[in-house]
């Protein structure tokens, strides 16, 4: 079971999230209906807890930005910058069906972290954001544990 949570707390972690710790979980040997359990666990995580935290990392940053932690802020809102740029086109676009979409692609640079962030920025509702990142999170993993399965041995 220790393993198991090894794939939970990587599917936590910002470009790595669910569809690289399934993949991670797979790759060590780790059961796959076990793996295929915690790194979905780490999406439902991050899908109800970013959209409520991010109006207070958002605050947070902000006050950051007039203190010696000012470099920590800058990055941060250079990274706002890209994700306000790099989702717009989905999300402004196609709203809910476009924000899955953008955090389904298995790229760094989406999934839950990012999707979240654009739902904030363009003022997504929760109860829309939450659901959309929850379906996109999960159809991550799906598009990720496809290929896996057909590189590692099933017995």
């Amino acid at each position: 079971m220790n393993n198991l949570i090894e794939v939970f707390l990587l599917s936590l972690i910002p470009t790595f999230e669910g569809r690289y710790a399934i993949v991670y979980g797979i790759g060590r040997g780790y059961s796959i209906f076990g793996t295929l359990i915690m790194a979905s666990l780490g999406i439902l995580v991050l899908s109800l807890v970013l959209p409520i935290a991010l109006p207070f990392i958002d605050w947070v940053m902000l006050k950051l930005e007039d203190t010696f932690l000012r470099k920590f802020a800058e990055l941060y809102l250079k990274y706002v910058r890209r994700v306000r740029r790099k989702a717009h086109p989905y999300v402004e676009r196609w709203g809910f069906l476009g924000l899955v979409v953008f955090v389904a692609i298995p790229l760094p640079g989406t999934g839950v972290w990012t999707g979240s962030l654009a739902a904030y920025l363009f003022g997504i509702e929760k109860r829309e954001a939450i659901p959309a990142l929850i379906i996109g999170g999960l159809l991550s993993i799906l598009i990720t544990l496809i290929p896996s399965l057909g590189i590692v041995k099933i017995f």
